[in-house]
């Protein structure tokens, strides 16, 4: 049971015990080791209670891409606040900066858009998005082209329908999901799935051969939309092969499926551009985006369609008299006003530059980590965002029972680096966009003293 002497009588932990149900988090550890609180956080750091430094490797959630302490942005909310606290978007109301930031989003989306429907999180993103395909097949006479695929390890939020679409077993198990109207295909996941002696190339025309197979079995006239991460996040940081989406999305173009590029980790300069869907060459119907939009200051997403979708939502919208969607919090003005100075930053200090002047540093130091590791199979990263995999003797598996990744992110925390033990023993690096050349020698030289260190442990968890 939990010792209240364990944390020096410091209130706040039995409090947090006691009230407080943690997202993800196993309930039993929470009240025999108790919570870690952060208290204050400062460029790519951040502190806890005890006043202990931690490099924050993953931008707390794969989100705080511009640091913990944006003066720019903290004024920027104050200052919105004080003109205007709150407003919604329902019956033709709206502020600036949601005008402002839609503009902005238009503009620099990764292929010619129409609209930009604003939420809150990337789940709701998600969320809406499926509605909005279903509207639109609705519109076009097609009600029962309403079949959504997504693939096996992406993550693509947690409400009933995005928990449907993600293809990760603890976003499932226990809820009754997923719903019915959703399908799984293969992950682009080429290290761990591709057969002996298969290319690539061969790879990627195997996995559009089987997504075709699927939409034909399911049959054509009721599968209305693919979700897909450039980089699947969640899932271990699984970088597709080149010619993985132009392979796809001709099978999707094909038979009338929307493409949705999931870009709520991948957007805003993670993968060296500005949208994943650059890096990898995918051109969506649907974009949804949130995280670094804000740099994760204040929650807020955005669908961002086409003009291909948006024509027959108007339509319909305009026959039953109004557009039946939204959320209290829509292109709420304080939300939008910091996500598009967040935005603006972004252009001021050319961060996307800083993204790939770095990425080179970032690859080398990931990859030198599985070099100097027994126990890693595998390293990847693409701009700066990238993971390393627990394995052994070519591609041998560790029991995952041991929790292997799990015990060295422990270690690696108590060595002053936050990190993400993902599902498949992986190990995901996601720091801040702002960090520097000397930070990044910093994070990755403590965290090869952690996996030193974690040596002799692996050696009994073969």
């Amino acid at each position: 049971m939990y010792d209240k002497e364990k944390f020096l009588g410091n209130s706040d932990y039995s409090k947090d015990i006691e009230f407080h149900l943690h997202s993800y988090t196993h309930p039993q550890t929470l009240e025999d080791e108790g919570p870690h609180i952060l208290s204050k956080g400062d460029g790519i750091y951040v502190y806890d209670e005890t006043g202990k430094r931690f490099i924050e490797g993953m931008s707390g959630l794969w989100c705080t891409s511009l640091g913990f302490s944006e003066k720019e942005l903290v004024d920027t909310i104050s200052e919105q606040l004080k003109k205007l606290p709150y407003y919604h978007s329902f019956a033709g109301k709206t502020a600036n900066p949601a005008i402002n930031l839609a503009e902005h989003l238009i503009k620099i989306s990764p292929v010619p858009m129409s609209k930009v429907y604003f939420a809150n999180s990337g789940s709701e993103a998600n969320d809406s998005a499926i509605k909005m395909i279903w509207y639109y097949n609705l519109a076009r006479g097609l009600p029962e082209k309403r079949k959504i695929i997504s693939r096996k390890k992406g993550y693509h939020g947690v409400t009933l329908a995005a928990a449907s679409l993600t293809g990760l077993p603890y976003a499932q198990n226990g809820f009754s999901l997923p719903l019915e109207f959703v399908r799984h295909t293969m992950t682009p996941d080429y290290f761990n799935e591709a057969n002996k002696n298969e290319s690539e190339e061969q790879f990627s025309d195997r996995l559009a051969s089987e997504l075709e197979d699927l939409i034909l079995k399911e049959g054509p006239e009721t599968v209305a939309a693919f979700f897909a991460e450039p980089v699947m996040g969640a899932g271990g940081v699984i970088i597709p092969p080149k010619s993985y989406f132009p392979k796809v999305q001709k099978v999707l173009e094909k038979y009338d499926v929307l493409l949705v590029a999931d870009e709520v980790i991948c957007g805003f300069g993670r993968t060296g551009n500005m949208w994943g869907s650059e890096t990898f060459n995918i051109r969506p119907d649907i974009v949804t985006a949130a995280k670094a939009l804000s740099s994760a200051y204040l929650p807020i997403s955005a669908v961002i369609i086409s003009e291909k979708v948006y024509g027959p939502i108007k339509d319909q919208a305009n026959e039953l008299g109004i557009f039946g969607h939204g959320y209290t919090y829509s292109a709420h003005p304080v939300c939008a006003a910091v996500a598009m100075k967040a935005q603006q930053i972004m252009i001021d200090r050319n961060i996307i530059a800083n993204v790939k002047q770095l990425s080179k540093l970032f690859s080398e130091r990931i990859q030198n980590i599985k070099n100097n590791s027994w126990f890693l199979s595998h390293s990847r990263s693409v701009g700066l965002i990238g993971a390393v995999e627990f394995g052994y003797e070519g591609n041998k598996k560790f029991d995952i029972k041991n929790k292997i990744a799990a015990k060295c992110a422990k270690i690696i925390q108590e060595n002053g680096v936050i990190l993400r033990a993902l599902p498949g023993d992986i190990i995901g690096f996601c720091p801040p966009l702002i960090i520097k050349e000397k930070q990044i020698n910093e994070m990755f030289d403590k965290i090869d003293i952690a996996f030193k260190s974690f040596d002799e442990m692996a050696i009994h968890l073969k």
